[in-house]
């Protein structure tokens, strides 16, 4: 089956090619770097900088304001956790008790489906047996979201209209514009799981009885609590019919002043109502806090944005910063004593998505230089142009295909799963040069004058069955990594599985799309001299537009026509023309490596960098040489010793 299917594809090349134009879209596509494609759509793989390695938690919270964590222990803790204990698939329960609420963390096995143990939770919350909590204590579940959630944090400042520091702004009213316009302006971003407010103070009524006047008018604290409920609320009613017109009927009472606070009647004593004023003096205030958020020494307020459990954070972290420039025209401004106009804005002080495009540029980097040196590599020990850049173009390939894999399986793109793609790459290569090291030897071999198309699929399928047992092999050895399970499985399960599809595109690659493409680049056809010059002319009208242009790398091309506009006038025979068109490659090759990696560093010249790596690789690829070379007398020696 194998066997016919690279037949297949052999012959009918136009599947082939449009079958590598699907992958490369599609690969672009999903590719997690952020390229910018223009035409095609982008619906990149989920990026984050580290994998989230923190256990299957979630975590239900209970306030029970004023009370000691020993009363909060006995309970509310206690109770709750021993309810909790018997939820399906519950790995372990851990509880913290402090003043004034609860913290109880379940932690589910590995296998339990995230939303699925958030229901069970919320089944068991909801059936509490009666009396089981104190009174008005309701415990709530927290965010869908893991520990490493917390994506972006801000604060709200006073800028100028130059963006310098102005100040002006309370932190009761800084407080009191995160609470009630900024934290639903972004909760509203897709993705995010939660913003949750920190800092400043949360302005509150508050009421400060006097004891002794309570005394004297015969009082107590539950007729204060119940004349503040009753004279803070709307009462309905039915409706009035005047003039054949229904009117709905309507109290109005709901506290919008501190005078309305202090005119609510607490009782009546001979005719004489007794108000809260009377007994209590009251004022706006802070509500307790038991925490300040500090930057660079000076108190602020911000709110922190939590990224939903599978959301892709660097996606929900512009859904975030699109949303601030949405609701930013709608923050106030203010006008200080000496003139100036503070407009309040949202300045971010953690943003991960430094952090995330900082680790994929390293490993874009480490990728796009692994696949230089080793096309370096194989352009100089392959020593065949054509053959070179099939095997050169598997690389790119296959790389993209892992991205539709990690899409297809929702893996995450980070600094451990990406790396199993460098990992692979050298198992990669070798698949594409024994491939076409033997389609050349049977070129070579040739005495049957058979077809480029037969030549190819027979030294195909020569190997393909070989080719296909060494990848199997490693891939089979790397299964064991999949069956690891807490964190370990967490950190290493991404980049087993990039691994192992890099080495599957590989394959894919290489037996399917290699062989009908090589039938066309290995095709030995007499080229007509007049049609050869034209395609030389034009490499070297295209090189010198484009370097007039700035990108003097197009010089390879100049220099490729002149060295084939020498050929076709004999100035050279074909081994001269190949040698110096391994050389040319080679040097673009060398000088495309020293101008990236910079190896000495930016602040040495691009030349001294050039010459860096010229010595590197000569000596190393020398010595690689010189083996090659020297290998048949190597292995007789070892043969007769």
């Amino acid at each position: 089956m194998l066997n016919k299917s690279i037949k297949f594809l052999i012959e009918n090349k136009l599947i082939a090619a449009l079958l590598l134009v699907l992958l490369i879209g599609w690969g672009l596509i999903n590719a997690p770097f952020n390229w910018d494609l223009k035409v095609l759509p982008n619906y990149p793989v989920a990026v984050d900088a580290i994998p989230d390695i923190g256990e299957n938690q979630q975590i239900v919270f209970t306030k029970w304001n004023g009370r000691s964590p020993q009363d909060i222990e006995d309970q509310i803790t206690y109770p709750l956790t021993t309810s909790l204990l018997g939820i399906p698939g519950v790995k372990t329960i851990r509880s913290n008790s402090m003043f004034g609420f609860s913290s109880i963390y379940i932690i589910f096995e590995e296998d339990i489906e995230f939303y699925w143990s958030r229901s069970r939770i919320l089944e068991k919350l909801n059936s509490l047996p009666a009396g089981l909590l104190p009174d008005g204590v309701n415990p709530s579940l927290g965010p869908d979201a893991t520990a490493l959630g917390q994506i972006f944090w801000y604060t709200l400042e006073g800028r100028d209209s130059q963006g310098n520091v102005t100040g002006g702004w309370n932190p009761q009213e800084l407080r009191s514009i995160q609470d009630f316009y900024v934290k639903y302006g972004l909760s509203s971003a897709s993705g995010v799981s939660e913003v949750a407010s920190i800092g400043g103070y949360v302005q509150e009524y508050q009421i400060d009885i006097d004891p002794e006047l309570m005394r004297q008018y015969g009082v107590n604290l539950d007729q204060v609590v119940k004349a503040v409920k009753n004279n803070n609320r709307d009462t309905g009613a039915q409706t009035l019919e005047i003039n054949k017109v229904e009117y709905v009927v309507r109290g109005l009472g709901y506290i919008e002043s501190i005078e309305d606070l202090k005119n609510a009647v607490v009782s009546a004593n001979e005719y004489t109502s007794i108000r809260i004023s009377d007994i209590a003096n009251v004022y706006l205030g802070p509500a307790t806090r038991r925490g300040i958020l500090d930057k660079e020494g000076a108190e602020v307020v911000g709110g922190v944005v939590v990224a939903r459990y599978g959301a892709n954070p660097l996606e929900v972290i512009t859904n975030v910063k699109e949303q601030i420039e949405a609701i930013s025209p709608g923050l106030p401004i203010k006008e200080l004593k000496d003139g100036t106009k503070s407009k309040l804005t949202i300045v971010p002080f953690y943003d991960r998505t430094e952090l995330i495009n900082e680790t994929l540029g390293t490993l874009n980097e480490a990728l796009t230089l692994e696949i230089i040196i080793t096309v370096l590599v194989i352009v100089i020990m392959v020593f065949n142009l054509r053959a070179s850049f099939l095997i050169s173009g598997l690389l790119p390939i296959a790389v993209l295909m892992v991205f539709i894999f990690m899409k297809i399986f929702n893996v995450d793109a980070n600094i451990v799963a990406l790396s199993g793609i460098a990992i692979a790459i050298g198992t990669m290569v070798d698949v594409g040069v024994i491939l076409s090291e033997n389609i050349i030897r049977h070129l070579e071999d040739d005495q049957d004058r058979l077809s480029t198309d037969e030549i190819v699929y027979n030294a195909t399928a020569e190997v393909s069955g070989a080719i296909l047992t060494a990848v199997m092999t490693t891939i089979i050895s790397f299964l064991p990594v999949f069956t690891m399970i807490g964190a370990e499985g967490k950190l290493f399960r991404p980049l087993a599985f990039t691994k192992t599809m890099a080495l599957v595109s590989s394959i894919i690659v290489a037996l399917f799309l290699i062989p009908p493409f090589a039938a066309i680049i290995f095709r030995n056809k007499k080229i007509n001299s007049r049609l050869g010059d034209l395609f030389s002319i034009v490499l070297i009208i295209v090189g010198v537009g484009f370097v007039i242009y700035g990108y003097w790398f197009a010089l390879l091309l100049v220099v490729f026509g002149i060295v084939g506009v020498l050929k076709r006038r004999d100035i050279i025979n074909q081994q001269q023309f190949t040698l110096a068109n391994i050389i040319i490659s080679s040097g673009f090759i060398i000088l495309l490596l020293a101008k990236y990696w910079r190896p000495l560093g930016f602040q040495n010249s691009i030349v001294l960098n050039v010459i860096f790596v010229l010595l590197i690789c000569g000596v190393i690829l020398g010595g690689f040489y010189l083996f090659k070379l020297y290998y048949t007398r190597i292995l007789r020696w070892a043969l007769n010793n």
